[in-house]
């Protein structure tokens, strides 16, 4: 685990503890970073360690409001790119802007736009910012530790299931198997974050010694919440 993380007074206080995503996208109902601030101090009432957040607008309404560690990213799509979770340098500086404690970016093996692979970005970026923690959303546990040995802050399993290399992955699956065998692998702190959308998956992650987790749209999508009761009444 890297020292500067163990350091930094904000980051080890997430250590064993709940961050929630608050996130809407322009197409959702909630979208508004006036909303995404409440939801984050609704977050923090109710117990949230650490807040993970979308755009540089929804970080300094959310700064605003709380006082709690944010992990930042940029969602954005890019022509002929899969890749849409902090993809180029662009979206770094409009983060920098904000000043996030730790900045995810996609760690997939898959090219960002123009081609550049993530080894390239990764370097960019570190000789750019040097002081900024990075998190590393990956989907397995390839990807994984090698995110790992390129030395991010921390890793993470966001995108498990979520690509077509992962498409058949639930992070989930025979006791999170994959998250299992990351944080046996890896040497820096591993995040859990992905379909953990029960607090007795929240706390298994943590047993299996995650750094921490994250749990979004089961906290604060409340069309998805809703959807589930409905469905199960139409069954």
């Amino acid at each position: 685990m890297k020292q500067e993380a163990i350091q930094n007074p904000s980051i080890r206080r997430l250590k064993g503890k709940l961050i929630v995503s608050c996130q809407a996208l322009p197409h959702e109902p909630l979208h508004s970073s006036f909303i995404m601030g409440r939801m984050a101090l609704a977050a923090k009432e109710g117990g949230a360690c650490g807040i993970r957040a979308n755009t540089k607008e929804d970080i300094l309404e959310i700064r605003s409001q709380v006082d709690l560690p944010v992990i930042g990213i940029v969602k954005r799509d890019y022509e002929n790119c899969s890749v849409y979770i902090t993809p180029t340098m662009k979206e770094i500086d409009e983060l920098m802007e904000a000043g996030p404690e730790i900045i995810a970016v996609d760690a997939t093996g898959r090219l960002r736009p123009n081609g550049v692979t993530l080894d390239a970005f990764f370097t960019e970026i570190k000789a750019k910012y040097p002081g900024q923690l990075w998190m590393a959303d990956c989907s397995t546990v390839e990807e994984a530790l090698h995110a790992d040995s390129l030395g991010f802050d921390f890793i993470g399993t966001t995108m498990v299931g979520y690509t077509e290399e992962s498409k058949d992955l639930k992070i989930e699956a025979d006791d999170f198997k994959i998250l299992r065998e990351i944080i046996g692998k890896a040497a820096h702190p591993v995040i859990a974050e992905g379909n953990i959308d029960t607090p007795q998956k929240a706390k298994r992650v943590i047993e299996l010694g995650a750094y921490c987790v994250v749990v979004g749209s089961i906290i604060t999508r409340p069309q998805l919440i809703t959807r589930s009761f409905a469905q199960a009444l139409e069954r």
